[in-house]
C-alpha cells in the first residue's frame, strides 16, 4: 500500500484506500464488486492497484462505444459478466428541438441539480436533436421522476434500446511525440498547444485549465501518464506515455491531442 501511493498524488489517497477496500471486500466474499462510473484517471489507478493481483480481474463497460467514463466490475478470476452485471441504461431527452438546442452544459446540470452525484452517470452524447446518456440502472426511475425541465425546456426522459443506434463518438484523438524539459502542467500545456510559455502560466493561474476535470492553478504541478488536460481554447490532452529520455536527457512524451471543434 505504501509504495502504491507514492506513486499518486496526495489527493488521490482517498480513492486509493476506497480502490483497496474493494479489493478486501471481492477477496473476502469472493464475489464481484460493481463500481461508480469512473473517469479515465481513476480507471487507471483501480488497475494500478488491483492489476497485481492473479486471483482478480477487472472488466468494465459505459454502454456507449469509446465511451470515456466507465464503471467497472472487480471481480474473482472464475467470473465470467454479462452486459446486466453493469447495470447501465441508456436513456434519450426527448424535447421539442424545433425551438431550442441543448448542449453539453445544460444536461450535465441538469443532472446534478437534481442531486445525483456525478459518478452515478456516464457519457453525455449529442447529436442533431437527440441527447442521450448513460446512467446506474439503480436510479433510474429517480431520474425519470425527477428529470422534466432543462432550463425553461420541458423534457422527457426514455430509455433506449441498447440495440438501437447509440450516438457515436465522433472526436478524434491525433496522437504525437514531443519532447518536454519537464513534466510541469505550464511546459506540458505550451510545448503541446504551441503557446508561449507565459501564456501557458497565464492560462492556468486564471483558473482556466483543468487535469482530469479538477481545476489546477499551481504551474508547476507534476503530470503524470494517465492525465488528462483540458486548457479552454486550446482542446483536451491525454498523456499516454513516457518514452524515456534524449541524449540531452529531455523526456520524450506521447500525447493525444483532441482537437477543438470549430
Amino acid at each position: 500500500m505504501e509504495h502504491l501511493i507514492q506513486h499518486f498524488r496526495k489527493d488521490e489517497q482517498p480513492f486509493i484506500e476506497q480502490v483497496v477496500g474493494w479489493q478486501r471486500e471481492v477477496e473476502d466474499r469472493y464475489a464481484p464488486k460493481l463500481t461508480d462510473f469512473l473517469d479515465p484517471r481513476q480507471r487507471y489507478i483501480v488497475e494500478s492497484v488491483i492489476g497485481q493481483n492473479a486471483d482478480l480481474l477487472i472488466f468494465t463497460a459505459g454502454a456507449f462505444e469509446e465511451a470515456e467514463r466507465k464503471r467497472m466490475l472487480i471481480a474473482p478470476s472464475y467470473f465470467e459478466p454479462t452486459e446486466d452485471d453493469f447495470q447501465i441504461g441508456v436513456y434519450a431527452i426527448n424535447y421539442p428541438a424545433k425551438f431550442v438546442q441543448l448542449r453539453h452544459p445544460d444536461v450535465l446540470g441538469a443532472l446534478l441539480s437534481i442531486g445525483l452525484d456525478r459518478s452515478k452517470f456516464g457519457d453525455i452524447r449529442l447529436a442533431e436533436n437527440t441527447v442521450q446518456f448513460a446512467l446506474a440502472s439503480e436510479i433510474s426511475d429517480y431520474v425519470r421522476a425527477n428529470l422534466s425541465g432543462i432550463g425553461k425546456v420541458k423534457v422527457h426522459v426514455e430509455q433506449v434500446n441498447l440495440t438501437t443506434s447509440l450516438i457515436q463518438n465522433e472526436e478524434q484523438w491525433v496522437e504525437n511525440s514531443y519532447t518536454v524539459s519537464s513534466m510541469r502542467l505550464d511546459v506540458v500545456l505550451a510545448t503541446v498547444a504551441s503557446i508561449s510559455r507565459q501564456k501557458s502560466q497565464n492560462l492556468i493561474t486564471a483558473g482556466k485549465v483543468k487535469v482530469n476535470w479538477t481545476v489546477r492553478e499551481a504551474v508547476a504541478f507534476e503530470l503524470q501518464e494517465g492525465d488528462i488536460v483540458s486548457a479552454r481554447g486550446f482542446g483536451r490532452m491525454k498523456v499516454i506515455m513516457t518514452e524515456g529520455r534524449t541524449k540531452k536527457d529531455k523526456i520524450r512524451l506521447q500525447v493525444g491531442r483532441l482537437e477543438q471543434k470549430a
